[in-house]
């Protein structure tokens, strides 16, 4: 289990240096495609709308696991809307330093057939959050296959952090 409430100077510090270390650029802040914002505090938790594989608004992965797109492509579209996470939690809070803890992942995959391989499709955003927050802050994960996603995309996510007071 996850030991969450060290505060500011706690396990989350140093994900703005993880970022740079590791290469990884986060893009734009996600804007809604509906009636619904993007991030909602409450106390000192963080709820993120559903994150899509896009940026600005444009589709980077479009189809079903098993279908149109490789195990390796949905990989880099969890990936892809776990950056999208990030950038919304960011534009939030002004730094991911704030984030002291996350607290739950959930990783909504498109497929078709008999596809089975969501775990190595999930691995995309939760590695991806590995790399930022460091071992002792991943969460558990809930990964589900469904028939369909908005936009035709093949993954969605969503997030909980738990943020610094």
């Amino acid at each position: 289990m996850v030991n969450f409430g060290n505060g500011p100077t706690g396990k989350g510090a140093g994900a703005e240096q993880r970022l740079r270390e590791f290469g990884i650029t986060l893009p734009p802040s996600p804007t809604p495609f509906g009636a619904y914002v993007e991030a909602v505090r409450i106390g000192r938790l963080m709820f993120l709308s559903g994150m899509l594989p896009v940026i600005d608004r444009k589709p980077q992965f479009l189809g079903c696991l098993g279908g149109e797109l490789t195990v390796e492509e949905g990989y880099r579209a969890a990936e892809l809307a776990a950056r999208s996470a990030l950038a919304a939690i960011r534009e939030e809070l002004g730094s991911l330093d704030k984030v002291t803890g996350v607290a739950k992942l959930g990783v909504y995959i498109a497929t078709q057939g008999d596809f089975r391989d969501h775990p190595k499709v999930a691995d995309g955003a939760s590695e991806l959050l590995l790399k930022v927050f460091g071992a002792d802050m991943l969460s558990g994960r809930v990964v589900l296959g469904v028939a369909s996603l908005p936009l035709g995309l093949p993954v969605e996510i969503e997030l909980v952090v738990e943020i610094a007071d």
